[in-house]
């Protein structure tokens, strides 16, 4: 049988664990909201569905049908998970040998920046930390699941990443004394998706987050040197002008350890801190 990953939210994340698994001779069915990105996701080799869309939850359930392994990256609102609205009685019957949700580290909230790790209790002190809790424990519910969480910090890679607001003069290197933010390459979450896969242990809960939680304005820092370009601005917590989503980033302060996916899963990360990363990305002209 060939092995079929069913994608639910074929988002970034995902698209890169699909480049890893399409030579490998794996089918994935991914899902968009848009029908503007469906072609861009066919030509890259992944069949694509529209969800949601008017007979998305019928097209969905015969693709959950056929699949063997399912991931889903869609985050859940104040009405809970769409995914589980759409699948719920179906996820309970489906023959599947792993099933990958990704979640986030805002579900430990702040911490005033202790480490956490995967035992740590779920205290989270933003809306979108709350409901990412509740929809851990409601993938968790569903019997005979063989459900891996992974909790992922801040996403950066090609294409996402410092360097444009770097490049065009718009970066700002925000001081909030003491702050620091997890983060972790897409290829590393990739690796460590593709890892999972080959190495299923259901019930397992993992942080996908580099060695290195660092203060963002040294990341910023680091961004103009490799590029060569001027030192961007310092400007103070308090007194600068940010939306209310990226003002919550700061409110949880935390260092997020990693321990686990090294030594349950023996992944060894492609880029263990954002200066590596960084690095390749200047490489590849992202």
């Amino acid at each position: 049988m060939t092995e079929t990953l069913l994608s639910i939210g074929h988002g970034y994340s995902a698209q890169a664990l699909a480049r890893r698994l399409l030579p490998r001779g794996w089918r994935i069915i991914g899902t968009t909201r848009s029908e503007d990105k469906a072609p861009a996701l066919r030509a890259s080799g992944v069949e694509t569905l529209v969800f949601p869309a008017g007979n998305s939850h019928s097209a969905l359930s015969e693709a959950l049908d056929e699949a063997t392994h399912l991931l889903v990256s869609v985050a859940p609102g104040a009405d809970g998970d769409p995914v589980l609205q759409a699948l719920r009685e179906r996820l309970a019957a489906a023959d599947l040998r792993w099933v990958g949700y990704l979640s986030t580290t805002g579900v430990y909230g702040d911490h005033g920046g202790d480490w956490v790790d995967e035992t740590t209790p779920l205290t989270p002190g933003t809306r979108r930390g709350r409901w990412r809790v509740q929809a851990e424990k409601d993938w968790s519910a569903i019997e005979g699941l063989p459900l891996h969480i992974f909790r992922l910090a801040g996403i950066y890679g090609p294409g996402r990443g410092p360097f444009a607001k770097v490049r065009n003069g718009t970066a700002r290197r925000i001081i909030k004394p003491g702050q620091v933010f997890s983060r972790i390459h897409v290829d590393d979450i990739a690796q460590t998706l593709a890892v999972s896969i080959a190495r299923p242990d259901p019930g397992a809960v993992y942080n996908l987050c580099d060695d290195d939680p660092a203060p963002p304005q040294e990341v910023i820092a680091h961004a103009a040197a490799l590029l060569g370009l001027p030192l961007p601005p310092a400007q103070d917590f308090d007194q600068v002008e940010m939306t209310p989503l990226a003002r919550s980033f700061y409110s949880e302060n935390k260092r997020v350890r990693n321990d686990r996916i090294k030594r349950d899963l023996g992944v060894d990360l492609l880029y263990p801190t954002y200066r590596e990363g960084l690095a390749a990305m200047v490489e590849d002209h992202s």
